[in-house]
């Protein structure tokens, strides 16, 4: 049906041949991932940062394959995305431009299908009350699991029977919806970290003595939601058999659109507005806080190893306990990126299956979440700017075949 998508994961191992530096929290981080540091070294594959270096339309690079991608003019998918295209931009395509609207302008000429950003999606369209990456993926199978229990349209992921020969190449692991410790406990369960609840971060990290558990906080979440949705149906049941049922109704209008606002229905989500998370804290949410854990059933991983060296700035130890199995792949992330938009887009086209031309979700096109902003970071050309040099030679290079 429409709503079912082949699912292809691909990891590849970089190795960036300039000097860059890197943080021994990030280094520790992916070593207990089980990233092989050695196996980078010696087998990444080459890049440089910024412009070209000679044809580079020629040569078999991570530029010519990222050239490719801009020519096959797809959708770009990400999550909480800004510095990832910061990145992409930088090491695999040109200089950055010295402005921001220079920027946006080269990106919407690179991706003309659109840009989206599943933390913007998350917080905008589908409204979860929290939107790092493993709570809104894990948020979106329970309400996929839920539709397709009922029988009501749902999002099918489907993945490839591979060769024996490639069995080297491939990392397969079991996934399940919950996690193992998600029932486990009764009455001694540990409570939830609300820091950890509201932005999928602690500076306590491992240390934490209270639980980092996905599925445990989205119970409680949607425990206190439905104490709410009965708490307002019940002050509406009564007040509309009082004396003034005309005043009643608009004290109650007037109420209920306070406490849709408080719970984030009327705009972005606020879980704990009480906690002011470091800068570090959406830097580190690009890539999800796994807690080693696989994520879907029969997902598989190109190769075991397979995080780029530039991409170790991002990864902190406060991302959560680490991995004994080694599970926090960048390909884990792109899954969970790809299946919150599938559902996304699944929950808004509703009926309609005619998409046209159009773009996917017009509500998210050439959106990208922006923290602490209420609006975000558009991604047009302006008729104030104009596209970079560099850009504008990539882009000839791209069409000139």
């Amino acid at each position: 049906s429409e709503n079912t998508y082949l699912c292809q994961i691909y990891n590849l191992t970089l190795l960036c041949m300039e000097d860059y530096v890197v943080e021994p929290q990030s280094v520790q981080f992916l070593v207990q991932h089980g990233f092989d540091f050695n196996k980078q070294y010696s087998q990444g594959i080459p890049y440089h940062k910024g412009n070209d270096k000679g044809n580079e339309s020629q040569s078999q690079s991570v530029r010519t394959f990222f050239l490719e991608l801009i020519r096959a003019k797809k959708p770009l998918i990400l999550h909480n995305g800004l510095i990832d295209l910061v990145f992409l931009y930088q090491c695999f395509y040109a200089h950055l431009p010295d402005n921001l609207g220079t920027f946006t302008a080269d990106l919407s000429e690179m991706f003309p299908a659109g840009i989206y950003d599943t933390k913007y999606a998350s917080e905008f369209e589908t409204r979860f009350v929290a939107s790092y990456l493993e709570y809104a993926y894990k948020k979106c199978k329970r309400e996929n699991c839920k539709l397709k229990d009922s029988s009501s349209q749902h999002l099918t992921i489907q993945f490839c029977s591979y060769p024996a020969n490639m069995s080297h190449y491939i990392d397969y692991r079991h996934c399940s919806l919950e996690e193992e410790s998600h029932n486990v406990g009764g009455g001694n369960k540990v409570p939830v970290c609300e820091k950890f609840s509201a932005y999928g971060w602690c500076p306590k990290g491992v240390k934490c003595p209270q639980s980092h558990n996905i599925d445990l906080i989205i119970d409680e979440d949607d425990k206190l939601w439905e104490e709410k949705r009965k708490k307002r149906k019940h002050k509406w049941k009564r007040r509309k058999n009082t004396e003034e049922p005309a005043k009643a109704f608009e004290q109650e209008s007037s109420g209920k659109e306070m406490e849709l606002a408080q719970n984030g229905e009327e705009g972005p989500p606020r879980k704990q507005s009480c906690y002011e998370p470091a800068a570090a804290t959406e830097l580190a949410e690009i890539t999800p806080n796994c807690e080693g854990r696989p994520l879907e059933e029969n997902s598989m991983d190109i190769e075991p190893e397979t995080e780029a060296a530039c991409a170790a700035e991002k990864r902190k130890e406060t991302h959560g306990p680490p991995s004994h199995g080694g599970t926090h792949r960048a390909g884990f992330d792109a899954f969970m990126t790809g299946y919150i938009m599938a559902y996304v887009w699944m929950l808004k086209k509703g009926k309609d299956t005619d998409t046209g031309a159009g773009p996917w979700l017009p509500d998210c096109h050439n959106k990208l979440y922006l923290s602490g902003k209420s609006v975000p970071l558009q991604i047009v050309k302006s008729l104030f700017s104009k596209s970079s040099k560099a850009h504008s030679q990539k882009m000839k290079l791209a069409w000139a075949s």
